[in-house]
């Protein structure tokens, strides 16, 4: 694997920690701002759909830009958004600054496209999972830490430490990645005719749904797991730590079962999954190793696809992949926009330990997607 990909999946390691680095302290952040959990759980869905509305136009106008520079300009507005959240002293502020770190995740998909530009076919869905291993390790490393020093110091201080790692990693494309790498800009050429074709609307509405599903309870983890099973602030940064373990494994056995199954039947294979998983969440109520269990093998199986998604878009298209992959880090960030939106209001009435329940449904609606499709 080309070298720069370490260094992109580096990258979304501190995207990722930054874009949910408030899930498992949501109660911290609401006390010091005066409002309730649900209300700063928004603060997912105001990223989510500043990323759903603005990568896609980023992506079309830097598609003439260097990759590089490209990726430059990506990061320096994720960090902007950062501080701006960091020094937040009311809601509205820290919305503002999510709205903006989410334009500033259209780093994503131009990385994506970099990574399955810079591999022969046959490689591109491992390229694809270290690109996103970073993303999954996110939840092992910067998530659990990120809980555990907010809870122990103070919201502000991850969210602030992470705006600096941000400003570090503009520093470091700048003088590892090459100047000139052979990866198509995005375009809006023959998008119209794209977007009617069967294949890449059934990817689309697949991410969508198992998205939806995913953060109807993911939004709210670190009140979920409480409801299920009440803990220090110590085992619940553990226990998401282990549920990440679980999403690095799905991310690697994701690609890899991509090279080998393809990516229809390894899609259908993880979505039938996951939606077991959901099911069985709030079954796991006083039972600390059955949640447990459960979440490691949701993690195996939602983290893992990613690499499938993305490489089945590729194949559809692979001369407008990077395009590709922004509409469907859209749809991503609009499911995920959509479950933090449905399980604010779901909680109220049905409780946090519950809300899998919730999500599940929004798994069954995604496996519609692979109806009419015989592969």
């Amino acid at each position: 694997m080309p070298p720069f990909l370490f260094l992109l999946a580096a990258c979304n390691l501190v995207i990722g920690t930054s874009a949910f680095c408030l899930t498992g302290i949501l109660q911290a952040v609401a006390q010091s701002l005066g409002v309730s959990v649900a209300a700063v759980g928004q603060t997912t869905t105001a990223y989510a759909l500043s990323t759903a509305l603005f990568a896609p136009m980023l992506l079309v106008l830097t598609g003439r830009w260097s990759r590089r520079t490209a990726l430059q300009m990506a990061m320096v507005l994720f960090c902007t958004g950062m501080l701006m959240s960091g020094f937040a002293q009311s809601l509205p502020m820290l919305l503002a600054g999510r709205a903006l770190m989410g334009a500033g995740a259209v780093f994503t998909p131009i990385a994506a496209s970099i990574a399955v530009s810079s591999v022969t076919p046959a490689r591109q869905g491992k390229a694809l999972s270290l690109v996103f291993l970073g993303m999954s390790l996110s939840y092992v490393i910067g998530l659990p830490l990120g809980a555990w020093i907010g809870l122990q110091f103070g919201w502000r201080v991850p969210v602030i430490g992470l705006a600096a790692l941000c400003g570090l990693m503009v520093v470091l494309i700048g003088a590892w990645l090459p100047a000139r790498i052979q990866a198509p800009g995005a375009s809006l050429s023959g998008l119209g005719s794209l977007l009617r074709r069967p294949e890449v609307l059934r990817v689309l509405g697949l991410t969508l749904g198992y998205f939806s599903a995913i953060f109807t309870v993911f939004s709210y983890i670190g009140p979920v797991l409480q409801a299920l099973n009440p803990m220090s602030a110590t085992t619940l940064s553990l226990t998401l730590m282990m549920f990440g373990l679980a999403g690095v494994g799905g991310t690697l056995t994701g690609g890899w079962a991509t090279d080998r199954f393809g990516p229809v039947r390894t899609l259908r294979a993880q979505l039938a999954i996951l939606t077991l998983m959901m099911l069985l969440v709030p079954l796991t109520r006083g039972n600390y190793a059955f949640m447990m269990l459960t979440f490691a093998i949701w993690g195996l199986a939602g983290f893992g696809m990613m690499s499938p998604t993305q490489a089945r878009l590729a194949a559809a298209a692979p001369g407008q992949a990077p395009i590709l992959f922004s509409f469907n880090s859209s749809m991503l960030y609009a499911g995920t926009a959509l479950g933090a939106a449905v399980g604010g209001l779901a909680s109220a009435s049905w409780g946090h330990a519950n809300l899998a329940w919730v999500g599940a449904g929004f798994a069954v609606l995604a496996s519609l997607s692979f109806m009419g499709r015989r592969q």
